[in-house]
């Protein structure tokens, strides 16, 4: 008897503690009444937070998830999505995050690659900036306070809203959103003219760790200098930027002239790399590779896309092209005059589409499919006719049906900004960076392994012909292929496998600002900036 009543109240006992652990011990429920405690006003902050629980949840998690290969039912979600539309909801969202050992990842236009800005291994919140993005235009002097949580097609829209003649250096894709975009430098169109989105920022408005709201003055310029190509989600939050605006004119040109392999494409592309370089600052030529079906005989080929921006008129470039790659054969009807916004359409692959998609923040662009793996490089020397043949035979692969690499050419203001004037260092060397694009669609997501490791065989390839020691990466298309932080103790030695790849010799700058602002590296993920234990 004394064994049975020994036996029910051990059972008790055990069934107290699920139901209190159930109830009471879950960390996103003590996280939601240390928010309510933590605001000022609990009716706002409980308008912008989302549990599993909410029927808008998955709308508001998947809002912005561009790379589909991070929506399955197997990728970790978020505890708890929190959508600040004030300054005290990041706050209290910090210090509630800290006090109950939940990681925040801060998403702006969720184009991270990895998809690090909304996926993490461990229990966390999302921080999306979907409320905090306002703009606002002063033409007279040329800046614009610009919220984090604005896509870059809001900018460029507010932008010719009150001028026609003025830009932001940032990138092509609209839906981008700023706060990332200028976290990992921010290369654009506008870049061998006027340099990344980085170096085009002129203040800052920023939360550290303890909540304190910081300016460039009162950051110094240590964090100021971090936080314009440091990488996002290391050293706090930025809750807005202030830009530059620079000039452009009323009337730019854009061309693109394709041509298969049949068509002397590799000896364009031979030429290319010689001279595309050295053309005129307001030049921004690229050219793009894929495969596609000859129209001989049915059998596959290589297509190569010249393609350009020029600020300026026709009448102005062509005779440039003539005397610079006349082996092009530019003509008049190549060629295409525009204003500036209308490129940026023109470059979405959006002509004819009215300048409102450009504040669509949800659009999904129909280039290429909704899954896919990106890799970068940087050439510092012309790749000869051998090793592109090779690279072409890997763009015929079965796998790379959908697939297109980039050579983006470099030069131009970049070769006169020193390498640590921000953390982006590919500067003054570089010919062209290389952007690696394989792409999928949802059908066979089921066989994705076999994209990536495409991908993978043909960045193995390219290994002789690139940069080295480091082997150059652009942080914004970031790939945890060249290394990554263990979910708990980062230590400086791992990090900096990936960290000199995208940062060289400014990674142990980056470092030693990160031990100072944020020393208990409370701010991180997978590749995030560590400190110096």
């Amino acid at each position: 008897m004394k064994s049975l009543q020994f036996s029910m109240l051990l059972l008790s006992l055990v069934l107290a503690a699920l139901l209190s652990f159930s109830t009471g011990a879950l960390p996103h429920e003590d996280f939601l009444r240390c928010l309510s405690l933590r605001s000022n006003d609990s009716s706002t902050i409980s308008s912008v937070i989302y549990t599993r629980n909410n029927p808008s949840y998955s709308t508001v998690l998947e809002s912005t998830i561009r790379n589909l290969r991070f929506n399955s039912t197997s990728t970790p979600k978020p505890l708890v999505i929190v959508t600040p539309s004030r300054t005290s909801h990041f706050q209290a969202t910090i210090y509630c995050s800290r006090k109950h050992g939940l990681q925040i990842r801060t998403r702006s236009g969720g184009h991270d690659y990895e998809g690090l800005s909304y996926v993490a291994k461990v229990p966390f919140v999302v921080v999306d900036l979907v409320n905090f993005r306002s703009v606002d235009v002063d033409v007279e002097n040329r800046v614009a306070w610009v919220q984090t949580g604005a896509i870059l097609g809001e900018v460029y829209y507010r932008i010719v809203e009150k001028s026609r003649t003025l830009a932001f250096a940032g990138g092509i894709f609209h839906t981008i959103g700023v706060g990332g975009h200028i976290s990992g430098g921010g290369i654009g169109l506008l870049f061998r003219k006027y340099g990344t989105g980085g170096d085009n920022v002129i203040d800052a408005q920023f939360i550290d760790i303890n909540g304190k709201i910081l300016d460039r003055k009162s950051m110094g310029e240590d964090l100021f200098w971090a936080i314009r190509g440091g990488g996002g989600g290391s050293f706090g939050i930025v809750l807005a930027w202030k830009l530059k605006l620079v000039p452009v004119p009323a009337t730019v040109t854009v061309f693109s002239v394709s041509r298969t392999l049949e068509q002397n494409a590799t000896q364009l592309i031979l030429r290319w790399q010689e001279i595309a370089h050295q053309l005129p600052d307001e030049m921004y030529p690229d050219v793009t590779m894929m495969s596609v079906n000859s129209t001989q005989d049915g059998r596959k080929t290589i297509l190569a896309s010249f393609t350009s921006l020029f600020l300026g008129t026709i009448d102005e470039l062509l005779p440039i092209m003539q005397q610079r790659f006349p082996e092009l054969g530019l003509s008049r009807q190549d060629c295409s005059e525009m204003s500036w916004i209308e490129s940026i359409l023109y470059f979405n692959q959006l002509q004819n589409q009215p300048l409102e998609i450009l504040l669509n923040r949800t659009f999904r662009t129909s280039v290429g499919g909704q899954y896919y793996k990106i890799k970068s490089d940087y050439v510092k020397e012309p790749i000869s006719e051998t090793a592109l043949n090779g690279l072409f035979s890997r763009l015929s692969d079965e796998e790379a049906s959908s697939a297109f690499i980039i050579f983006m050419a470099y030069g131009g203001i970049m070769d006169r900004i020193p390498e640590d004037a921000t953390p982006f260092p590919h500067r003054a060397g570089n010919l062209y960076k290389i952007y690696y694009n394989v792409n999928w669609q949802e059908q066979d997501n089921v066989n994705s392994q076999k994209y990536i490791d495409w991908s993978r065989r043909v960045y193995n390839y390219m290994t002789p012909f690139v940069s080295k020691s480091p082997r150059g990466a652009y942080a914004n298309y970031r790939d945890l292929d060249i290394g990554s932080n263990n979910v708990g103790i980062t230590s400086y030695k791992q990090a900096s496998v990936w960290g000199r790849k995208y940062f060289k010799n400014n990674f142990d700058r980056l470092v030693q600002v990160k031990t100072k602002i944020d020393p208990q590296n409370f701010f991180k993920h997978e590749q995030s900036i560590p400190p110096l234990h």
